[in-house]
């Protein structure tokens, strides 16, 4: 068995050559799939793409961590409308995006100062109450575009206009890469560690040196970064923004990407969130399925709703993510380790 003898040999990309060549062939397809795609799936793939960003950034906060965020919607919000207002005022859109992610990392490290002294319940009652704030200010702002919201500008990066999904996903892909790449090499880090010694036990990991306040409001700041730059990207691909699109129903999806996903994975948050976007976006054709979508429409008329259609996509899919956290404690990422263990001792 190889034995390590060095920390930075957690932070290699590929452990082998059989990782490396999977990996290229998944970047390939990932290179050919718009191609394969319509229109409206290369969108739906787009979305996927954004929540994966932030789904990155909210797993460190929450799995690696052990923090909780109700209100990452806010950090979402800032980043869209301040990528949005700098491109049209001021900056391209690569150099707005990234200033507005880390407008959003500033809002997330005072956000994390309460979690010095706020756990469980507590913080999360806090974060909420951040993310409520964030939209009413947006909302009464002016300057933000009030309640009728904004739309951003044409994109352009590098002075190519991007008018096509086709053109939007490659850009999304690429950020996508990047930061999934930074994010592994941070958790294998020390700063990774130092996160997982307070997650563990903060006294036993302030015991042992580690600064919690310092990583505490660090994991909160780097959490808000990656929703900044997915808030700033998402706002593009919806083409229009209002305080309306960030409420806390954004905030909750957000975390069951991650529950769903797998704690403090990078392959589940990208399972999680492209589950979760899925049935958010699909969930309510399952109305036209034989006798569950009529099932469903009529538990919601009766207990939820007086039209019963509005409440069908939630009560789907907070049963389906339900399921996967009683069967699959470990989410998604669970499942799949049982699927690589089977194929790595089968046929015995």
């Amino acid at each position: 068995m190889d034995k390590r003898t060095s920390y930075f040999e957690d932070i290699t990309l590929f452990k082998d050559r059989s990782v490396l060549i999977w990996s290229l062939l998944a970047l390939s397809l990932l290179i050919g799939l718009p191609f394969m795609l319509a229109g409206y799936q290369v969108f739906v793939v787009n979305l996927i793409l954004v929540n994966i960003i932030i789904v990155l950034g909210l797993n460190v906060l929450v799995g690696n961590t052990g923090q909780i965020s109700l209100g990452h919607g806010g950090f979402v919000a800032i980043g869209a409308y301040m990528t949005v207002i700098l491109d049209d005022r001021w900056l391209p859109f690569l150099p707005a995006l990234i200033i507005a992610g880390f407008i959003a990392a500033i809002f997330g490290f005072i956000l994390g100062i309460p979690s010095l002294k706020l756990e469980g319940p507590y913080l999360a009652v806090a974060t909420l109450g951040f993310g409520l704030a964030i939209t009413v200010i947006i909302g009464r702002v002016q300057f933000f575009g009030g309640h009728m919201g904004i739309m951003p500008p044409e994109l352009t990066v590098f002075g190519t206009k991007l008018s096509s999904n086709t053109d939007f996903y490659f850009l999304c892909l690429i950020i996508a890469l990047v930061m999934g790449i930074f994010a592994r090499l941070l958790i294998k880090s020390r700063i990774g560690r130092a996160f997982s010694a307070i997650r563990d036990s903060d006294i036993a990991a302030s015991a042992l040196g580690v600064h919690v306040t310092w990583y505490k409001t660090l994991s909160f700041a780097f959490s808000a970064f990656y929703a900044g730059v997915g808030g700033g990207i998402w706002a593009y691909a919806l083409g229009f923004i209002s305080p309306g699109n960030f409420t806390p129903v954004l905030s909750i999806l957000l975390l069951s990407m991650v529950v769903v996903g797998g704690l403090g994975t990078i392959t589940g948050s990208v399972l999680g969130a492209t589950v979760i976007t899925l049935l958010n976006l699909q969930g309510e054709k399952i109305q036209e399925l034989p006798l569950i979508g009529p099932f469903f429409e009529w538990i919601s008329a009766q207990f939820m709703s007086i039209s019963g259609l509005p409440n069908i996509n939630f009560m789907f899919m907070g049963l389906t993510v339900m399921i996967i956290i009683l069967f699959e404690p470990l989410g998604l990422f669970g499942l799949w380790i049982r699927i690589k263990i089977y194929f790595k001792t089968w046929p015995f």
